[in-house]
């Protein structure tokens, strides 16, 4: 896995280049080596820092008893998770998990992706990234605590405040061998990869054991970061008594307002339970006009022949939403 040292990420335009660029995840060392946030918790200041810029709001806050060790999870059976959500202010819960942080027997607790803007809203100004400037940072406190495997729907970059880090990293095509949960019972809105993190030779998953041993695992210390590129599957394991994370979500390539995973709900319905030769038909046609492992699909006819396949910002992006949404109306 590549690392690219903090000096090198001088410009948005660069760092598109060089790490965005690459669709590979991307160790940026003492990237953030210099936010005040870190240099607070280094001489245990965090909760005071951090209840300088609280906005008074109330937070969900995952809570797991001492026997789960802070691996959150599904129960036993899919049907609920092994832990409780609780409400409460930030403050309250920022101060709970400092002064219980490596008490033996305590419940574990984690605060996850409460974007600064609305909770501490000075955050962003005190401990920014220059190379990503238009986008604002959420945060994630608690203790030592595993979030099951998953994948973003967004290019994300993952800072570390306070504590360490521990990121098990597989690749978007790996899902088939990962035996992944269902999408909309989930305990944090995406599904995760069920075999990750179980005993090796587990029955429930053979196929994962072929790729168990390929996982790229990255370990970060407070100012190092981590571009992951967007359907990267990934554990995150807080591996101190106390550890913060910052992390910025954003589309890298965006071509407009519209989602890739929109579309692949839709699809779902359209095509998923149709029969095998015609949706082996279909995925034809997908992979010769939208993967185009070939290449452009009318590359042989000139550029004026090419009608709404032309360059999406030469206004065939609105041209195709708007049929698209005429079809959706049954126009």
């Amino acid at each position: 896995m590549a690392d690219v040292a903090a000096e090198a990420l001088t410009s948005p335009e660069r760092f598109q280049t060089e790490v965005v660029g690459t669709c590979r995840p991307v160790v940026l060392r003492g990237a953030v080596r210099d936010w005040p946030v870190i240099s607070a918790a280094r001489r245990g200041e965090l909760a005071h820092y951090l209840a300088r810029l609280d906005a008074g709001r109330s937070a969900e806050v995952f809570v797991g008893a001492p026997a789960i060790a802070g691996r959150y999870t599904y129960s036993e059976d899919l049907s609920g998770f092994n832990f409780e959500r609780r409400t409460m202010q930030f403050v309250e819960a920022l101060n709970r998990i400092v002064a219980t942080a490596g008490v033996q027997d305590s419940p574990t607790m984690y605060v996850g992706s409460l974007p600064t803007e609305g909770y501490l809203p000075d955050f962003a100004a005190e401990n920014g990234l220059s190379f990503l400037p238009t986008v604002q940072p959420r945060i994630w406190l608690g203790h030592r605590s595993s979030v099951a495997c998953h994948y973003d729907t967004s290019d994300n970059i993952a800072c570390v405040a306070a504590g360490t880090r521990r990121f098990t990293l597989y690749p978007p095509d790996a899902i088939g061998s990962l035996y992944v949960g269902p999408i909309d019972h989930t305990m944090a809105g995406q599904p995760v990869a069920l075999a990750v993190g179980s005993t090796p030779g587990d029955p429930r998953y053979p196929r994962f054991e072929a790729i168990r041993d390929t996982a790229l695992i990255v370990d970060l210390e407070p100012g190092d970061a981590l571009y992951l590129p967007k359907l990267w599957w990934h554990q995150v394991e807080a591996t101190a008594d106390l550890n913060v994370l910052v992390n910025y979500w954003w589309d890298g390539t965006s071509s407009g307002p519209d989602q890739p995973y929109t579309a692949m709900m839709l699809a779902m319905i359209a095509i998923a339970e149709r029969p095998a030769v015609e949706r082996a038909a279909w995925h034809a046609l997908f992979s010769h006009y939208v993967f185009r492992p070939d290449g452009h699909p009318l590359a042989h006819l000139p550029d004026e022949r090419h009608g709404i396949l032309g360059a999406l910002g030469a206004g065939n992006y609105g041209r195709i939403r708007a049929t698209i949404m005429r079809l959706l109306r049954g126009i």
